[in-house]
């Protein structure tokens, strides 16, 4: 095969990957989209105020609610809020008919969430290395997990989760 129709495939592939990326963005952004106007609904239902940002972080769409007054939007260890995020979903599944990983946080709960575990993540990485012994930790939501996994991988170890919904919890294994 010659360069040129090497370079010529590779200019195809490479074409290809960017339309499928362009494609994937304006989804992630429709779905931002979707999800903005079911909970400006919401909020007007409540009689709540809150300001709707939207985003696309990494592979998923994120939308957060900011404003006063919305604790109630998170509740007790961020209950209401992932009922909420699972609510929000299932009205972007309605329009689109694709299953969501949209991420919804509200007044930077998940934000400052994500600061804390990650710190929880730290110190069973260092309680591990210095015990030698597996660190379980208490029982955590899905993206509570995912936070402390990804710590617990960016410092070189391994972690597994065990247990049932909703007493799931990571595992912390030695070097």
């Amino acid at each position: 095969m010659s360069d040129g129709m090497q370079n010529t495939e590779a200019a195809e592939e490479s074409a290809a990957k960017t339309t499928t990326a362009g494609e994937r963005l304006k989804a992630l952004e429709a779905e931002s989209d979707i999800a903005a106007d079911y909970l400006e609904e919401l909020l007007d239902i409540a009689d709540l105020d809150g300001d709707i940002d939207m985003d696309v972080d990494g592979d998923r769409a994120a939308v957060s609610i900011v404003g006063a007054e919305l604790n109630n939007l998170v509740g007790e260890n961020g209950k209401v809020l992932e009922a909420l995020q699972e609510l929000t979903r299932l009205a972007v599944y309605r329009e689109t008919g694709e299953r969501s990983r949209l991420m919804l946080d509200v007044s930077n709960y998940r934000a400052n969430r994500k600061a804390e575990l990650e710190e929880v993540g730290r110190k069973a990485v260092e309680e591990a290395k210095a015990t030698g012994t597996a660190v379980r930790l208490d029982p955590m939501t899905p993206f509570e997990r995912k936070v402390v996994h990804d710590v617990v991988a960016a410092a070189g170890l391994t972690s597994e989760s065990e247990g049932e919904e909703p007493r799931r919890r990571v595992v912390v294994q030695p070097s």
